[in-house]
């Protein structure tokens, strides 16, 4: 039992540490399905086990989908260019407005699209306009790292995370608003703020006044008229406790389809660009995390949710933070899981929960290897020739994460 026990943690810590280095550039769904598989070969887990986890992630993956389509077909269309370009002819010459409207910008796509929309969409659209207006790009860069995350708990479609937390039972829209509108407020103003410090060497001056923007085609409108009625439908869904993966995967095969018929495109073209890997990375994770089940990992952690649990307000305090940081550690998507599995077991109350999920998707500000945002994130400046090291992150990580989780977590204790 205790080898057992000792080759299950081995496996399902090598193949997260590859996710989070990528060895021989491998994807990091390779390492995650090899991981899983692995764990079958050896008997380690039930194969109905694993195809029950599996089983269990269907809502993240139908969401995951509708949001990739849709980000895609946005980008295509030039959508993001174009929003892009606008904020630097808004800036008026002003990198520091320029630096704000880029912020604001992230703060909708997020909002809206998703975390992952706005580091793998929005982040080379930015890049782009920031060499065009000549300014300075990486602060601008970093803007778009940081509000993907700081950003993520505004509306439930945020982050693939709150999915993932819940387990795609999310709270109803006006629980959510009521628990986390003060917290959101309380995390993009801090992280803001402190990243505007920390860059405020790098964004004084002026730049470009205006760069060349192509006008928004048909396609890009109707694009953009896709993301306003999937925010609608998510909403509606949201507010009536409906699960939103399948509305989110209906409206971005709908947005798809609609946008190739108007501009005479194939949506297979589109959907070859899509980054199908995600779906079999998290499906590997989930199986990970049912091994670390079957070895008692996820009762230790239900059970210290249950000693904390005496006090809600100090107990989500630190639990928060513990996640938080531990997400930076073995990432975001499988510290979510575990803390997902330990909340079905401890039934913690609902303010430790919602101090949980601010951790998750704040914490992972620290470092780079803390969310699959932020991974995605640096594959999308080094393609455009840029590169952040895992320390010089950190340094601006640990200047802006921290406070920021102090003050969303203050936040969402105050209000009880």
């Amino acid at each position: 039992m205790i080898l057992a026990t000792g080759a299950t943690w081995g496996i399902c810590a090598a193949p997260t540490a590859g996710v989070i280095t990528r060895p021989f550039r491998w994807p990091e769904a390779i390492w995650a399905v090899l991981g899983a598989a692995l764990l079958l070969a050896f008997g380690l887990l039930p194969t109905s086990a694993a195809i029950g986890a599996i089983g269990t992630g269907m809502d993240v993956y139908l969401f995951l989908i509708g949001m990739m389509l849709l980000s895609e077909t946005c980008r295509r269309q030039g959508l993001f260019d174009w929003v892009a370009a606008t904020a630097v002819t808004h800036a008026g010459g002003s990198r520091p407005r320029l630096f704000l409207l880029v912020y604001a910008t992230g703060i909708v796509t997020t909002t809206f699209l998703s975390n992952d929309a706005t580091a793998v969409v929005l982040t080379p659209a930015v890049y782009a306009a920031a060499r065009a207006a000549k300014a300075e790009p990486l602060p601008l860069l970093f803007a778009c790292a940081l509000i993907a995350n700081a950003a993520s708990f505004v509306l439930p479609i945020s982050n693939p995370a709150n999915l993932v937390l819940y387990g795609g039972h999310m709270p109803p829209l006006g629980q959510w608003f009521a628990s986390f509108a003060l917290p959101s407020v309380a995390s993009i103003g801090v992280t803001f703020a402190m990243l505007r410090w920390i860059e405020r060497d790098r964004i004084v001056g002026t730049c470009e006044a205006t760069v060349d923007r192509a006008p928004l085609t048909a396609g890009g409108r109707m694009a953009l008229g896709g993301i306003i009625a999937t925010a609608i439908l998510l909403l509606a869904a949201s507010a009536f406790d409906q699960q939103l993966g399948l509305p989110t995967c209906i409206a971005g095969v709908a947005t798809l389809l609609v946008v190739c018929a108007m501009t005479h495109s194939s949506p297979i073209t589109v959907a070859r660009d899509v980054s199908w890997s995600v779906l079999p990375l998290v499906a590997g994770l989930f199986v990970l995390v049912a091994a670390l089940d079957h070895t008692g990992v996820i009762r230790a952690v239900a059970q210290a949710l249950r000693s904390l649990a005496t006090d809600p307000a100090t107990g989500g305090a630190i639990a928060g933070t513990v996640l938080a940081f531990g997400s930076n550690l073995i990432n975001n998507l499988p510290a979510g899981l575990i803390a997902s599995s330990a909340v079905a077991q401890a039934h913690p109350a609902r303010l430790m929960v919602e101090a949980l999920l601010i951790g998750v998707d704040l914490g992972p500000n620290l470092s780079i290897t803390g969310s699959l945002a932020t991974i995605l994130w640096l594959q999308a400046i080094r393609r455009e020739g840029e590169d952040v090291g895992f320390w010089r992150f950190l340094k601006v990580g640990a200047v802006t994460m921290v406070p920021a989780l102090a003050a969303a977590l203050a936040a969402r204790i105050l209000l009880g």
